[in-house]
């Protein structure tokens, strides 16, 4: 395993951002398979440590949802919030993806960019779906100050 961190580290190539389940909620009852459902998921920033983000999204049930084969909504919501002292790298990249969910079994991704506000100090990040032949305008947007960390 740690030579496959080491491969992936050389190669360049970013490990994906892991999400931790906060909870969720069913919508609707699926008499077989799981029930449709709304997730919350929390992640931390890859690039920018002391900022974590919480995205609720759609979730198929049925037996094509427990299969994995189910083409989630393209509804999402998505808070940012300072959980930490915020380090900013030297350069930040705007549009950068941060985070990034399947929600089909091929061509549909829900996906979380960041961008940085110089003028006013401050990280924004934008979450949206997009599909290989035509995306969704359905979008969700928080915003970070980026402010002195007082522990409490």
């Amino acid at each position: 395993m740690r030579n496959l961190l080491m491969a992936i580290a050389v190669s360049g190539l970013a490990l994906p951002t892991v999400a931790e389940e906060v909870g969720s909620v069913d919508t609707a009852f699926k008499l077989l398979g799981a029930n449709h459902k709304i997730v919350i998921e929390a992640f931390d920033d890859p690039e920018v440590p002391g900022v974590s983000c919480f995205v609720s999204r759609a979730k198929t049930g049925g037996i094509s949802g427990s299969l994995g084969l189910a083409e989630n909504t393209s509804d999402a919501s998505i808070a940012c919030r300072q959980t930490g002292p915020i380090t900013l790298p030297d350069e930040v990249e705007d549009g950068e993806e941060v985070f990034g969910r399947r929600s089909s079994i091929l061509f549909k991704r829900l996906q979380v960019v960041r961008f940085f506000d110089e003028t006013r100090n401050t990280l924004v990040y934008l979450s949206y779906s997009d599909k290989l032949i035509d995306g969704s305008p359905k979008n969700s947007v928080s915003a970070v100050v980026v402010r002195p960390w007082v522990e409490q």
